[in-house]
């Protein structure tokens, strides 16, 4: 007589050990719950951390989006050797007597002609849009950091006038007469490219070569805002 298949008696079927636990524990739902809230807490405590780092962030937006370190690498790395910054500093002298010669010369035709005028006002206007920038506070929150991670905290008011003079910190600003170049005004701009590839449009690559300049030259800030004043160069 065939048994019941209610009351056949069923195999307990082995301990199971090894890999196959290991694999049923991990893809467990309640292990996948636990790996994803400490994801999630470490996210948080990276945030707040990132938060609370004193904002080594770049300015949001910023073509080079630079961290505190990348920075402190571009200044320590941007020295300049006395001789180079005399030979830029008196081709900036060269430029701006020349500049300040042809413009005397066109003033004084201008009182007589009026073509001269017009190429007058035209002048001065391509000098002015050279220096327009909307991104001139950013960039100047890059000048103010990287100022301070060369121990010229006290310099920045020199610093930042300065290069409102040059160039109202635009980093893309060009001298129409001589082509002095980006926020520090580096003549040629071609040397601006000692200090990174990128230094037609980087911000933090002219603002290290500016430093490095000013360092090698005038040594900080201060002694460099106190040339400009009485030479209107620097």
């Amino acid at each position: 007589m065939p048994q019941s298949h209610g009351t056949r008696r069923k195999t307990p079927l082995p301990e199971e050990k090894g890999p196959g636990v290991v694999r049923r524990v991990l893809t467990s739902n309640v292990t996948i719950a636990a790996v994803a809230i400490v994801a999630i807490s470490a996210g948080i405590v990276f945030v707040d951390l990132e938060r609370l780092s004193g904002g080594k962030s770049a300015p949001k937006g910023d073509i080079s989006a630079l961290t505190a370190n990348d920075m402190l690498a571009k200044v320590s790395g941007s020295d300049m050797d006395p001789v180079a910054a005399d030979a830029i500093a008196m081709a900036k002298k060269r430029a701006y007597e020349q500049h300040q010669k042809e413009l005397k010369e066109l003033k004084e035709k201008a009182k007589r002609d009026a073509a001269a005028r017009r190429k007058l006002e035209a002048q001065r206007e391509r000098e002015r849009l050279a220096r327009s920038n909307p991104s001139s506070t950013q960039n100047m929150a890059y000048g103010r950091k990287m100022n301070a991670l060369k121990g010229w905290d006290r310099c920045w008011p020199s610093l930042k006038i300065l290069w409102t003079k040059e160039s109202h910190w635009n980093e893309r600003a060009e001298n129409p007469s001589s082509g002095a170049y980006g926020i520090p005004q580096a003549l040629p701009g071609s040397k601006l490219a000692s200090a990174g590839a990128d230094w037609r449009t980087s911000s933090p690559t002219q603002i290290a070569w500016g430093l490095g300049y000013i360092k090698a030259r005038y040594k900080d800030p201060c002694g460099a805002w106190a040339f400009w004043q009485s030479h209107n160069w620097y």
